[in-house]
C-alpha cells in the first residue's frame, strides 16, 4: 500500500457540484491499494498515519506532534493511480487491487482508523467517483509512505515490471499459436479450402 500524506490547513472533496467531505487543519491522505496488501499493511499504515509527527507543539517546535496529539482531522481519499507503473509513457495499473476487492478493503481500513482515533475526525471521499480534491498544503509538507510489503526498491520494481512484460508476451504468443492451430485444423478438415497467395500460385500452375 502506498500513501501520500499532506499536512493541510484545509481540504475537501467535491463530486459534481456537491461537496461531500471537508476538514480544517489536519492531514489529507491519498491511498493506493495494491493486489499484495493484507491486514498487516492496514495495521501498519493506520499506525503510521496517526503517529506521524508533522505538527508543531505548544512551544512552536516543529515535527513534535501527531494529528492525534493535536486532536486534528484526517481526510482519506482512495487513489488507485498511486499503484501506477509506466510502460514507456503510458500508465499501467495492473498492481492496483481491482475495485470489487479494493472497496471493502478500503472501508475496513477507514473503520480501523476510526477505532484507533476519534470516528468523527476521520473523513472520506467517495470511492470510485470522479472527485475534485481541493488541498491547501501547509508548508508545503508532503510525505510518501509505503507499507512493508510494497515494492519500494527500484530493482524490485524493475524486476516486477519485467515479469509482467514476460507474462503479457506469453499470453500473446499463446494466442497466436492457438490461432495458427485453429487455422491448421480447418485446413485438415477441408483440404480444398484455399487461402492467401499460396493457393493462387498453385492455381496458376495447373493446366
Amino acid at each position: 500500500m502506498k500513501a501520500i500524506i499532506q499536512r493541510v490547513t484545509q481540504a475537501s472533496v467535491t463530486v459534481g457540484e456537491q461537496q461531500i467531505s471537508s476538514i480544517g487543519r489536519g492531514l489529507c491522505v491519498l491511498l493506493g491499494i495494491s493486489t499484495e496488501d493484507t491486514q498487516k499493511d492496514v495495521d501498519y499504515m493506520v499506525r503510521k498515519i496517526l503517529s506521524l509527527r508533522v505538527f508543531e507543539d505548544e512551544a512552536g517546535r516543529p515535527w513534535a506532534k501527531s494529528v492525534v496529539d493535536r486532536e486534528l482531522e484526517v481526510l482519506c481519499v482512495s487513489q488507485f493511480t498511486l499503484q501506477c507503473v509506466l510502460k514507456g509513457n503510458k500508465p499501467d495499473f495492473h498492481r492496483a487491487m481491482p475495485a470489487e476487492h479494493a472497496q471493502p478493503f478500503y472501508s475496513a481500513m477507514l473503520e480501523r482508523m476510526r477505532e484507533a482515533y476519534t470516528p468523527e475526525r476521520i473523513k472520506d471521499g467517495q470511492f470510485g467517483a470522479y472527485m475534485q480534491v481541493h488541498i491547501q498544503n501547509d508548508g508545503p509538507v508532503t510525505i510518501e509512505l509505503d507499507s512493508p510489503s510494497a515494492p519500494s526498491d527500484p530493482k524490485q520494481l524493475a524486476k516486477q515490471e519485467k515479469q509482467q512484460q514476460r507474462k503479457e508476451k506469453t499470453r500473446t504468443k499463446g494466442a497466436s499459436e492457438a490461432a495458427r492451430e485453429k487455422a491448421a485444423s480447418r485446413a485438415r478438415q477441408d483440404p480444398s479450402a484455399s487461402s492467401g497467395a499460396e493457393g493462387d500460385v498453385s492455381s496458376e500452375r495447373d493446366p
